[in-house]
């Protein structure tokens, strides 16, 4: 077995693409990523980290130069100070069922970490944001959502055996549309919108502008204590940017109180439904079976993408009356979904868990964030929030 760093050869690229089509041709569930998500994860021209950071690569091979492994490095400038010591990342690991092969990948990846300073690392994350490319699948064989992982069962002793220990879990919740909502959450519901000032609408594209910067202004208000940055307002446009193709106005949903935004709820369609069938590339075919697809009504999930309330706002019940104006156009058959798939939710936050509970999810699928010390001291687990 040899190992191959990718750098800039054009063909290694490639060849990183192309390792998971040998490992997954048995895996009926798995659906392709787009190379384009993967690359652009790995550019500096498009990925801000590398103004902080940086990352690498490898692929492996067998005696006979076919693909069998690859792994990912990185250093997060933002984030690997904070931990409890300089931590780095790995992730994009994939490898045949052989643990020869999967150490030889996880070993060269510590390797380059402790040479660039490193005293522990996360894995699989992503060298970027946490709602993508984010833990490893120990539980829950199904199709996985746009840009998140899916893997074999076997990569979990991978893992496990090398030294790695749960630093969290990552909880996938599910429900069917048409499942009646808890009674509990439409009497949240009403006593919620009968207080004086409140108002609810979902987005309107003609309005972008306007609701960019209030999703802009709850998403500071809400995450910003608790480590995540501050977003900016070059950030916010830039994100709706990318939604704009692909998002439903009927879907997305905001709370004011006396025209200030107080919270918002945003659920997408969910892509990997149609993106199955682009085979990994948006061409004009890849584009064309994902119009043809959506036309056929292929896509009919939804994906729950994240909550935000304002710090004075959270647990009086705006997150149930955001939940049941939005049930209001979609059960109703206004809008054509019939599933619900919420983005992860760690296991260190259990106020969201309760919510995502009372709207009748269930646990679909559970991703873990595991962690390594180089010096073999025992991983503590992620605080609550």
């Amino acid at each position: 077995m040899k190992l191959l760093e990718v750098g800039d050869n054009p063909k290694l690229k490639s060849d990183f693409l192309e390792v998971p089509l040998g490992i997954y041709k048995d895996y009926p569930n798995w659906i392709r990523p787009l190379n384009d998500d993967i690359d652009s994860v790995f550019d500096p021209k498009k990925n801000k980290l590398f103004l902080m950071g940086t990352a690498i690569r490898w692929v492996l091979v067998n005696d006979k130069n076919e693909l069998i492994g690859r792994i990912a490095a990185f250093i997060n400038g933002k984030t690997s100070a904070n931990e409890e010591v300089p931590t780095g990342g790995i992730g994009f690991f994939e490898c045949i069922n052989n643990k020869e092969a999967a150490f030889l990948l996880l070993n060269k990846a510590r390797e380059w970490l402790v040479q660039n300073k490193m005293e522990a690392v996360d894995g699989p994350i992503n060298f970027g944001d946490r709602d993508r490319w984010w833990g490893l699948l120990i539980e829950g064989d199904y199709a996985p959502n746009y840009c998140c992982n899916y893997n074999p069962p076997y990569y979990q002793s991978f893992f496990e055996d090398f030294g790695f220990q749960i630093y969290f879990k990552q909880f996938t919740y599910y429900r069917r549309v048409d499942t009646p909502l808890d009674p509990r959450v439409i009497e949240r519901s009403d006593r919620i919108e009968a207080l004086p000032g409140l108002s609810f609408t979902h987005l309107r594209r003609k309005d972008l502008v306007k609701f960019t910067e209030d999703f802009r202004t709850v998403y500071n208000k809400a995450w910003v204590n608790h480590g995540v940055p501050e977003m900016s307002k070059s950030q916010a446009i830039g994100l709706m940017r990318q939604l704009d193709p692909i998002m439903d106005e009927r879907i997305i949903w905001f709370a004011y109180h006396n025209d200030d935004p107080i919270a918002f709820f945003v659920m997408l369609p969910e892509i990997n439904q149609l993106i199955r069938y682009a085979k990994g590339k948006l061409d004009w075919k890849g584009k064309l079976a994902f119009i043809w697809n959506k036309w056929l009504g292929k896509n009919t999930k939804m994906l729950g993408l994240v909550f935000g309330v304002v710090p004075e706002w959270q647990g009086k019940g705006i997150e149930s009356a955001l939940v049941i104006n939005t049930a209001k156009k979609v059960q109703n058959g206004y809008v054509k979904y019939q599933e619900l798939e919420m983005n992860w939710i760690g296991d260190f936050n259990p106020k969201m868990i309760r919510i995502t509970r009372l709207m009748g999810g269930e646990v679909r699928k559970t991703h873990a964030t595991y962690r390594l010390f180089f010096d073999g001291r025992e991983v503590e687990r992620h605080k609550p929030i």
